[in-house]
């Protein structure tokens, strides 16, 4: 479309980061009109377009950047939401620096095109129109699906099988929808309101939500499956993991999945507002390096941390974190305590945090992750200060949902066994995806596996057959 090749992205306008530290508000502000137009047309519209292949929801991705280039908005939106039901949810914090942006041709010689600012854009404007549009619905095919989780994968199979015409409901055992996009990812990364507005969207398309309501306790899936034809199991991964190292129940030991629910979905950080205590320590360590690790540490600075460290027992490069989240808590001033491995956390005389104990490491061979096995390194023991420490090196799946549903097949880690290709579990009419199959993973992944999973259910609604 473009007469010479733009080989940089259109930068995105932020909070300065001087400025983003003391507020818990969005930091990226998105794409004026002419930002996006300037960005989408640097496209090639390539004949055999290798982006939609990196993308696990499968976007026309040329489709709805012709449609910004052009002005057309309104059909970006459309064409978006022909794959996807959470575009502004997507735009935000899907890794496309290593899906979609990562095989653009463009990125064989230049910077790829920025797919995902695009999508933020197209999914921002048309919320700045008003109420979205919901499609009309289609004749009832009288068949009834269950869905046990309101995460990222529990909405996506959601949206698709009211789109096909079959009955959802959506059973959510917090007392706000959103799963891990409300819990789990702070504000200034994803902020509430826009999950809301997507899952009003589904609400508004026919979707019925239930809340405060616990599978496993309030009903099992066999209770469910009594009143539904079929069910999803969407329930993420919310069972955190430790480091089994002596003073880890100290009082200011976290679990990160405690101090995000505290901060994100509880609001901690505007107690006393809202009734939910928080430790605003003044020296934090946040143990791991991966997402999770980036947003603990970047709410710990905003509670008024006078330093946080990320300690990661392995090198920069190893880092399983997003680019851009990495850049970001860098430029924030978080520390980056590299080749780090605590060992031991020391508490006071009342039983609170105060000190941390650590080895160096070294990297030696790549072990099964492909990654360089870190090794420590003989007497190279050291102490640091610290009243908060944030344990996020991992996360499995809840046991609820397994232990009360004794027919479902579960893998070594608690996760549940389902095949790759259709979502099925070992249970007739159950199907499952994202993390609680995959263990900790992305957003997108989750909603990949929950577009596979409605193929199947739809399949499965037309034919019976298992």
């Amino acid at each position: 479309m473009a007469s010479k090749i733009v080989p940089k992205k259109t930068s995105m306008r932020e909070q300065p980061a001087k400025e983003r530290v003391k507020n818990f508000q969005e930091v990226p502000y998105g794409y004026s009109e002419a930002e996006a137009i300037r960005e989408a047309k640097r496209c090639i519209m390539c004949k055999n377009p290798t982006c939609i292949a990196g993308c696990p929801v499968e976007i026309d991705i040329p489709g709805f950047i012709k449609a910004i280039a052009e002005g057309d908005f309104k059909g970006s939106i459309r064409k978006l939401k022909e794959q996807n039901v959470l575009p502004a949810v997507c735009g935000r914090v899907c890794p496309q620096e290593g899906q979609c942006e990562k095989i653009c041709v463009l990125a064989k010689k230049f910077e790829p095109v920025a797919i995902g600012r695009l999508e933020r854009f197209a999914a921002d404007w048309e919320a700045e129109q008003g109420e979205a549009p919901v499609p009309k619905r289609p004749t009832a095919t009288g068949k009834k699906a269950a869905v046990i989780g309101s995460g990222p994968g529990g909405l996506t199979v959601a949206g698709d099988l009211i789109r096909l015409g079959h009955e959802v409901t959506i059973f959510e055992a917090l007392h706000k929808p959103g799963g891990v996009l409300v819990y789990g990812i702070p504000e200034f990364r994803l902020p509430k309101a826009i999950v809301y507005r997507e899952v009003d969207y589904l609400v508004r398309s026919g979707v019925r939500l239930v809340l405060d309501f616990i599978v496993g306790k309030t009903a099992t899936v066999d209770q469910l499956l009594e009143s539904f034809d079929a069910l999803y199991i969407g329930t993420g991964a919310g069972l955190p993991w430790f480091m089994n190292i002596p003073g880890e129940n100290l009082n200011g030991v976290y679990s990160a999945n405690e101090y995000l629910t505290r901060s994100n979905l509880m609001k901690a950080f505007l107690f006393p507002r809202y009734d939910t205590p928080i430790i605003k320590g003044k020296n934090v360590a946040v143990v791991g390096g991966g997402n999770v690790a980036m947003d603990c540490a970047r709410i710990a600075l905003r509670l008024g941390a006078n330093e946080v460290h990320i300690v990661y027992r392995r090198s920069k490069t190893e880092m399983p974190a997003r680019i851009e989240e990495i850049h970001h808590a860098e430029q924030e001033g978080i520390i980056f305590d590299w080749l780090t491995l605590p060992i031991q956390y020391r508490g006071d005389e009342f039983n609170w945090v105060k000190e941390m104990e650590c080895i160096r490491m070294e990297l030696g061979e790549p072990d099964a992750s492909g990654r360089r096995r870190p090794v420590p390194i003989k007497d190279s023991n050291f102490v640091s200060k610290t009243d908060v420490v944030v344990c996020a090196i991992g996360q499995s799946p809840n046991p609820l949902i397994p232990q009360t549903t004794p027919d479902l097949k579960i893998a070594k880690w608690g996760n549940i066994e389902a095949d790759k290709a259709t979502m099925k579990t070992s249970k007739r009419a159950c199907w499952a995806g994202g993390d609680v199959v995959r263990g900790g993973a992305t957003v997108i992944l989750a909603m990949g596996d929950a577009r596979l999973a409605a193929r199947s259910m739809d399949e499965y609604f037309k034919t019976g057959v298992w």
